[in-house]
This record gives structure tokens, sequence and C-alpha cells, in this order.
């Protein structure tokens, strides 16, 4: 570390290679360094960007641009000289700045990307680290510097670290841990992945064992990135419940480095039926949490968070090899996420016993009927989500029988083939964010089906065959086009545990009350009267812990709190106003008819608000009596025209 950070406050030394085998820990080191130089603010700009295996140049020059903000000028140029001109300045105008490629495969020109030469005039500097020694050479760094394995001592500090103090410290496990780090072959990765595995046991027979079966699996391979693929495999095996490893390799079906945020990769869990069915759907969250704490406990996957600081995990690229290469046996996966694809895999990958099929993140613009794939009886995933596609044939889904989950979201699809109504099995079907999607074919066969997400959808009406959907428990209509839920339709859905709606869709408090199972409920009512009706229900429904409700056309604040009110109704008076007791948010936007919020007599008993604001309500003389509530608000805002 030491000497890549001299290298980099070298005037003379424009590129360093950083370059050893997977697992060896370059990330890692460069994450450090990549912080230390955000500290010492010696540069302008300090640029990352991970390219992965799956690279391409039009990929690279996006990230490259999205890290200096200026991703707007880029994304709609396609021709290729001119891309390569737009980020040759944008970098030339960042001025003194360090460009880190993690992660890189194969040699990159880069002349063709776009990437000015780092000189001592500009003051610029690139850094690479890969696996291969002769990516370094081919962009001509001036300092190449090999990551060798950590010596003896060193792994097994990190290796006691990572197990906790309780081994050291007892008598008969003192002497364990040595001979199963030397078999780790001084990997950071691998040294962190065995540790997570034995954390916690106190056996001195179950050390042995897996001494034991590291030697014998490292001994039927060649090669040290062989043993090190064996020794992530040990701690894969050793994970004790059958569900837990398939969540594991689900993870395997993102691309390459990409950060999954953990509240849609438990929603993904659930989905799959990995997560048993309990009686509420945040029981069956905080079952997801725990894996993803087993796991990242296990260092099978890293904590991360992606571009907007949301919570995610990543999987190491050698850990999602050995994910890759279990799922090429049973069961069986085609993973090509993000790599580029102009249209759908080759017929002959499409095999009889593929289970999950992920090419989410490509370029495919079409699915035309001579690129359907055979009969594959045992497809039950199929993730197609962020894919240009405007229109799928219709046998398309006709091949699939046993489909129970589909992702199609941010599509250009505007109507969905026929076929999708002969899927009997599914169990979910994700469109968020089909923008241009007006049609979807008859629902009512779809018995099985208890997720529908159709947010951020073009729909203007409700799907026909809804009324049929009874096994629905998640139903997701945030859609800006659809006005009005047919009435009567709502209470068939009896099971239902999470529904949403637009602010301008049109709906009935007696028919969302007749739902006794809600945990979250978003949508708009009419008048005070409809919320009254909602509110009064409250005391029964001891499930919902989520929900924002509106009176009056209003986009609501994202202020915080999970429990929100909004008002926009300009001849309300505030004795008409009934409140939930637990309410955390309260909206009042052009209410003229009262002086105060005193005059909101049911907000005295208001436990948990948190956040209220106030706007345009013309007749406030002030804002309330310090004394009518009994707890302080966390803030207070509130403007006035």
């Amino acid at each position: 570390m030491k000497e890549i950070w001299a290298c980099l406050m070298d005037d003379g030394i424009g590129k360093v290679g950083v370059w050893g085998m997977g697992g060896i820990g370059k990330t890692t080191i460069m994450e450090h360094i990549y912080n230390d130089l955000l500290k010492e603010k010696r540069f302008d700009k300090v640029i990352w960007v991970t390219v992965s295996q799956e690279f391409n140049i039009v990929k690279l020059q996006d990230d490259i641009a999205r890290e200096l903000n200026l991703m707007g000028d880029l994304e709609q140029e396609r021709d290729t000289f001119r891309r390569r001109k737009l980020l040759f300045d944008m970098l030339k105008k960042a001025n003194k700045n360090i460009l880190i490629l993690d992660d890189v495969w194969d040699e990159i020109c880069l002349e063709q990307v776009g990437i000015p030469e780092p000189t001592s005039c500009n003051g610029c500097k690139l850094v690479v680290t890969t696996r291969k020694e002769r990516v370094c050479k081919f962009i001509g760094c001036d300092k190449v510097i090999k990551v060798n394995p950590l010596s003896e001592d060193d792994a097994l500090a990190l290796f006691l670290k990572k197990v906790g103090p309780q081994v050291s410290q007892s008598p008969t496990l003192m002497s364990k841990p040595r001979p199963v780090v030397k078999e780790c072959a001084g990997l950071p990765l691998t040294i962190v992945v065995v540790a997570g595995t034995l954390k916690g046991e106190d056996d001195p027979h179950i050390w042995d064992d897996a001494l034991n079966e590291l030697r014998r699996r490292k001994g039927k391979v060649e090669g040290m990135e062989a043993k090190v693929i064996e020794c992530l495999q040990f701690s894969f095996d050793h994970l004790k419940d059958e569900k837990v490893k398939h969540c594991f390799l689900y993870c395997a079906l993102y691309p390459e480095d990409f950060p999954i945020r953990k509240k849609d990769l438990i929603e993904c869990w659930i989905d799959e039926g990995f997560i048993d069915e309990m009686d509420a759907r945040q029981q069956m969250r905080d079952k997801g949490h725990a894996i993803l704490k087993k796991l990242e406990d296990s260092c099978l996957l890293e904590n991360a968070y992606d571009a907007f600081r949301k919570d995610c995990v990543k999987m190491h690229d050698a850990v999602r090899d050995v994910a890759l290469s279990i799922t090429s046996r049973k069961p069986r996966y085609m993973a090509r996420a993000c790599m580029n694809l102009k249209q759908l895999t080759e017929e002959e990958k499409w095999t009889a016993d593929i289970e999950k099929v992920s090419l989410m993140r490509n370029s495919i613009s079409e699915i035309p009927v001579h690129l359907s794939p055979p009969k594959c009886q045992l497809l039950t995933t199929l993730l197609l989500k962020d894919n240009p596609i405007k229109s799928i044939a219709d046998p398309f889904f006709s091949n699939m029988p046993c489909l129970s989950v589909i992702n199609l979201s941010g599509m250009f699809i505007k109507c969905l083939p026929d076929s999708l109504s002969e899927l009997k099995n599914l169990t979910a079907l994700l469109l968020r964010w089909c923008q241009r999607l007006k049609h979807l074919p008859s629902l009512s066969e779809l018995r099985k089906l208890k997720k529908l997400d159709l947010s951020g959808s073009g729909i203007e009406e409700v799907p026909e065959g809804m009324e049929m959907l009874v096994s629905l428990t998640y139903l997701d209509l945030y859609a800006i086009s659809l006005k009005e839920v047919p009435s009567g339709l709502l209470p068939k859905l009896s099971r239902l545990q999470y529904l949403r709606f637009y602010e301008e869709t049109s709906i009935k408090a007696e028919e969302v009350v007749a739902l006794g199972k809600l945990e979250l409920f978003w949508g708009s009512f009419k008048d005070m009267d409809e919320v009254k009706i909602f509110v009064q229900s409250m005391p029964r429904r001891s499930s919902l812990n989520e929900y924002h409700l509106q009176v009056g056309l209003y986009c609501l604040m994202g202020l915080g709190g999970n429990r929100r009110v909004a008002i926009r109704q300009s001849k309300i008076r505030g004795d008409k106003i009934l409140l939930p007791i637990y309410i955390q948010q309260l909206d009042i936007l052009k209410c003229h008819s009262f002086r105060s919020l005193n005059d909101i007599s049911c907000l005295k008993n208001a436990v948990d608000l948190r956040n209220c604001n106030i706007w345009n309500c013309r007749r406030i003389e002030f804002v309330l009596s310090i004394s009518f509530f009994p707890l302080l608000l966390s803030y207070f805002r509130a403007s006035r025209n």
C-alpha cells in the first residue's frame, strides 16, 4: 500500500498497474487508498470505476461520465468518435485527477475510450487493478506492482480477527487456526471466508474435520486459482440451510461487481419462495435480513453502497465464480447480465434442465418469433429487466410452462404477448417503469399470482381478470395514468398485505377497510370523510405499519417517517380532521380555514409526530402552542405565502 501511495505522490509516475490473483486484496488496498485520497484533497477529482470481466467501451465511458456528474452530456451521443472526444474533454476539464480502473480483465486502449494520457504537466494519474500483468504492460504503466500473499503471521492475525477472540483464548482451540490458515495460501479472501465458516465453532473435532476437508479438496486440483475456488466452495458447502444456499446462488444472477440493494434482494428471495410464508410480510423481511447477516458473516457477501448511498451487498468476483460454477451444474442457471447483448441468447444455451435465466441490463431491443427459445420445462425464473425491448413475439412464453417469476421492468414495450395468460404457475410478475406499457392480456388464469408490480407503468385501466387473482399479497398500481379502480375489486383481493396507488387514482375507503391483512397502504381519498372511515378502522389493524394517506392532489414530501398524511383542501376546518394516533408526518397545503395547528384537536393525541409542513395557508396566525403537544417535534418547518 505504501508503495502505491508513493507512486501516486511522485510527479514522474503517471500510470500505476496493480496486479495479482483473484482474492489477493487488490481492490481492498485501493479502497483504502481511495478513501485516503478523498481526505487528503491533493487532487481535484478522485474517480473510481469498476470495469469487470463483461467489459465494453460504452459502459466504461458512461461510468466515468457518471462519476464526473456529467452523464447528461454523454448519454444521448451514439457516435463512437464524438463520445470519445466528449469524455476526453470532460477529463481534461476535471484538471488534476486520479482515475482508478478496478478489476480490468483485458487490454484497454486509453485513446479509444477517451482517457487522456497522464503526464507530469497535467498532474493526472491512472491506476489499474488486474489479475494479469500483461494488462499493465499493454496500458504502458510506468510502475507495475504485484500484490503478494500475506505472510504467515499476517494471515493468522487476519483469520483470528475474523473468527473472533475466543479461539485464541481456548486451550482446546488455540492450536487449530494456524494449520487451517496455511491451507488458505495467504489470500485475504479465502482467509476471511473460511474464518466466517468456522466462526462460533467451539468443538475441536469440527476444526480438525474442516482442516482435513480443505486438504482433500485442494489435493484434487492443480493451480492456485483452482485451489482458491475449492476453499470458497468449502464455505458454501458448510452453509447448513439449503434455502440459504439458494439465496446465495441467486446473487450470481446479477452483473459482476453489481451493488444489490438489500431491500430489493430480500423481496426477490420472497418472490422465489426461498423464504417460507409467514403470517406477515414484515416477518418474511426480517427472515431475509437474518439470511443476509449469515451470508455477510460468512464473508460470502460483502457490505456495499450504491450511487444513492443505499444499503447493498456485493459478491466478490472470485466468490461469484464459485456460484457460477455451481449453477452450471445443478441448479442450472444462465447468468448473462450486463454483457451488452443485442439479441436473445443462442438457442443451444437454453438447455432442457435450465431453471433460472438472467439477461438483465443488456441491449436487447426485440424478441422475434425465430429467436424464441426451445421448450424449457424446468425454467422457473426469467429476468429481462432493464433491456430496451419494444416487442415480444406472441408464442414466447408458451415454451415455459413452469415460469413462476418474471421481471420485465424497465422495458420499452407497449403490450405483452397473449401467451403470458397461459402461465398458470406464475407467482410474481414485475413490470416496474415500463412507461410505454398500455395493455396486458387477461390475468384471469393466473390464480397463483402473489405479486403484481405495475408501478411507473403506462396502464390506464386495471388489467382484465384482476378480480380472479385471489392469491395476491402484493399489488403496486402506482401508475400515473390509472385514474380509477373498478368498484368491488379490492375486497375480492382479501389476502393483500401491500397496496399502493398513485395520488390521482380514485379509491374508496370502505373497500380498503375490507382488507384486514394490509401492512402497507398508499392511497388518496376524495375528502376527509373518507379518511375518517379509514382512520376509525385502524385500531383493528395491528398489522398496518406503513401508510401514506392523501386528501386532494399532492406529492408527499420525502422527509422521513413511514406513517404520513397529506391534506390539500381549501375549506376544511381543523375540528373536522381525524388523524391516526401514530402519525409521523403531516403535510398541510392550501387549507385556509384555520388559524393554527391548535385547531386540529386530534393532534393532541399524536404521540409520534416528527415532521409537520405547512404551505400557503393564508389565514394562519401562529403555528402552535408548545404545550399543545405531548412530545416536541423532531423539527418543524413552515412556509407561508
